[in-house]
């Protein structure tokens, strides 16, 4: 087939997640309660971060930020709203270049994320096992060049993984059996051989992911084993303090990894883990970070009886 017989797709159909109406409802029902818990537990953090004095450290600087991505910019204000209005609908349209939008601000964020993530693996080190040089390490310069860095990554990365997609022609099919828009089902209604280019999307996105994740497990192993040759208490310490960040590094990397490198993907597998990365793990993450955080929920029950002697006055 020529170039000049391919059809131009102006819009996609999501399939979404169920056709019938009793189960849209419920899952409109849980999708909002899960945008709502979403805001207030990532807004919580980056409000008692900015706000208390106590926290203003390279630490809660970086789990600020990694509460504003996961919210603000990246999986959930990109996907779930749009979910919410769909349920909402019970039909679901996206037009081209909303689709490649999503799929970039997935991709720049998902980035990003990755990044921070490093950022706090190394901040923690130091923490740990360079104490007396951890303010010179994780000075204020480093910490803004490491958030800098985060966002320049990924955009390359999302700029990279689009370049190879954003002109393939479509002639056939425009359902994507999804309720948002991903690469490797973009890529599948594309009327040319797209073997080579979902190899591609792989090698970038799936081999990144689990080239980072190993790089933060080995990280952490360095950390408890340095720790643990200094001494048994400190190591007990240590992994109390380690077990929240490794929590949401499995939270995060898991799916993207069985996502981009299984081998037999089926598509209500991939639902579920499209599912777990946009409306549990931002749940999650704040929850991990402040429950098992005592300078958190110190500074968290302070800022409320703060602000509600603030109202008595008043």
């Amino acid at each position: 087939m020529n170039e000049g017989n391919f059809s131009e797709v102006s819009e996609f159909i999501f399939l979404g997640l169920s056709i019938y109406r009793p189960t849209q409802h419920f899952l409109f029902a849980l999708s909002t309660i899960s945008y709502a818990t979403i805001f207030l537990g990532n807004f919580s953090v980056v409000f008692t971060v900015i706000f208390d004095p106590h926290l203003h450290s390279p630490m809660y600087f970086l789990l600020a930020n990694l509460s504003f991505v996961d919210f603000y910019f990246c999986f959930s204000t990109s996907t779930v709203p749009k979910l919410i209005s769909d349920l909402y609908l019970g039909h679901s349209i996206i037009s081209f270049q909303g689709c490649i939008f999503q799929m970039f601000i997935l991709h720049l964020l998902g980035g990003c994320e990755m990044v921070l993530l490093v950022a706090m693996a190394w901040d923690r080190y130091a923490a740990i096992c360079k104490p007396l040089y951890y303010m010179t390490i994780m000075s204020p310069r480093m910490c803004i060049i490491l958030l800098i860095g985060a966002w320049v990554i990924g955009l390359i990365h999302s700029v990279a993984q689009l370049a190879f997609v954003v002109h393939l022609p479509f002639c056939g099919s425009n359902e994507i059996d999804s309720f948002y828009c991903d690469l490797p089902r973009f890529i599948k209604l594309a009327c040319v051989d797209n073997y080579r280019m979902e190899f591609l999307v792989t090698a970038d996105s799936g081999l990144i992911s689990l080239s980072t994740f190993f790089l933060l497990i080995v990280s952490y192993i360095f950390i408890l084993f340095t720790v643990w040759n200094q001494s048994l208490g400190s190591l007990s310490k240590a992994l109390s303090t380690l077990s929240a960040h490794i929590s949401v590094v499995i939270l995060f990397f898991g799916p993207c990894i069985f996502v981009y490198m299984w081998p037999f993907p089926t598509v209500p597998v991939d639902k579920f883990l499209a599912i777990l990365d946009f409306m549990i793990t931002p749940i999650l993450n704040p929850v991990i970070y402040t429950l098992r955080n005592k300078d958190m929920k110190v500074a968290m029950k302070r800022l409320s009886n703060k602000i509600l002697n603030s109202k008595i006055v008043c």
